[in-house]
């Protein structure tokens, strides 16, 4: 999970070289991201019926394998369109690894027990963010921008060996005949598990959106190096540790929805004011850390509910909850991009609160004394 998570993140420190590698914009650059999480997503709703059926070593295998296999390649990509190429295959192949882990996880504890193990299970996952991803930017100002790459290829290798050796050889949740769709209809029908679709889609678009260029900001606006932004992002990335960690209490009060929105809401006000304000560069990551640290209490926390109304179908359900947080990845890459290119930075800070708005609304309206089988 921890790889796993950097594979996904690790383009946030290298979109300035890699726009100046191929000559193209920061903005188009980007658009790697974008092409990533948009097959993470395919990836994670397609594998979790996959999971279920049959058991979670052999896709975790399987996804690890490739998954090295694809982050090796990209070292030596020639091109702007094989490294995008290579990135999609990334996105298909890591998409495979959360989905199955976390529902692994959920196979041994009780519902009881899951809320406080997710957190604790993402705020490792999200220790790439304070360890790997400043990693990255130091790889790539003393070695250049394709090290990263073959380093973290080469220690995902070793964890699919470890996979084959320690998950169970039978492991599975359900029935073992293969049932795809009826899983995702069965989901689709309960209402709680939509609300949370689509609240986690657009806060996940204000995360991605924040985290995917604020190295880009820090370089552009404050003249820091790519070497110079690894601290700040280690620092940054604290904040989705602790996010992650706090969800496990949010999910048990009572009056969860309010709270997360309430959260959600300090963390899009927080994007807000960094991309629009000039403010010292570490009064930005002082500011970058409360947003990410408050926008990172949902997504752990809409994956334990999901696990707790999902019966036999935990994988499917954690998948179609992580298509959502990858197509959020897509929208906040993408579409920041997109702000970034017609109107600077500061369109970039009012994307991220307007995706805010629109989850703290879904929250108060869709949530809100709602039972998990209405």
């Amino acid at each position: 999970m921890f790889l796993a998570q950097n594979v996904g993140l690790m383009l946030a420190p290298l979109l300035v070289v890699l726009s100046e590698e191929f000559d193209v914009s920061v903005a188009v650059a980007g658009q790697l991201a974008a092409a990533t999480f948009g097959a993470w997503a395919f990836s994670v709703i397609s594998v979790g019926p996959i999971s279920d059926s049959f058991g979670r070593r052999p896709v975790a295998v399987v996804g690890l394998t490739l998954l090295s296999a694809s982050v090796i390649a990209s070292s030596f990509a020639p091109s702007f369109m094989a490294l995008l190429v290579l990135r999609i295959v990334t996105g298909l192949s890591g998409g495979m690894i959360p989905p199955n882990s976390m529902a692994a996880v959920a196979d041994v504890l009780t519902p009881a027990k899951r809320a406080k193990a997710f957190g604790i299970l993402m705020a490792v996952a999200s220790m790439s963010s304070v360890v790997g991803v400043p990693l990255v930017a130091v790889m790539a100002s003393i070695g250049g921008w394709r090290v990263p790459f073959l380093v973290i290829g080469s220690l995902l290798f070793p964890c699919a060996v470890l996979h084959w050796f320690w998950y169970p050889k039978i492991q599975r949740s359900g029935t073992q005949s293969f049932s795809f769709i009826s899983r995702y209809k069965k989901m689709a029908s309960i209402r709680l598990f939509r609300v949370a679709l689509a609240a986690n889609l657009v806060q996940r678009m204000a995360f991605y959106g924040t985290f995917s260029y604020l190295a880009a900001y820090l370089i552009s606006r404050h003249g820091m190096g790519v070497g110079e932004t690894a601290v700040p992002l280690a620092i940054v990335g604290i904040g989705v540790v602790v996010g992650s960690t706090m969800a496990g209490s949010i999910v048990a009060m009572r009056r969860r929805a309010q709270v997360m929105a309430a959260c959600a809401m300090i963390g899009g006000l927080a994007s807000f004011f960094l991309f629009s304000f000039d403010i010292t560069s570490w009064g930005t990551v002082s500011v970058a850390l409360v947003g990410i640290t408050f926008i990172s209490v949902g997504w752990p926390t809409f994956l334990a509910i999901s696990t707790e109304i999902s019966g036999g179908s935990q994988a499917t359900a954690v998948g179609m909850l992580g298509a959502s947080n990858q197509l959020g990845g897509v929208g906040g890459a993408a579409l920041g991009g997109a702000f970034l290119a017609l109107g600077g930075f500061s369109t970039v800070g009012f994307f991220c609160l307007g995706a805010i708005l629109v989850s703290v609304l879904v929250l108060h309206f869709g949530m809100n004394n709602q039972k998990a089988t209405d």
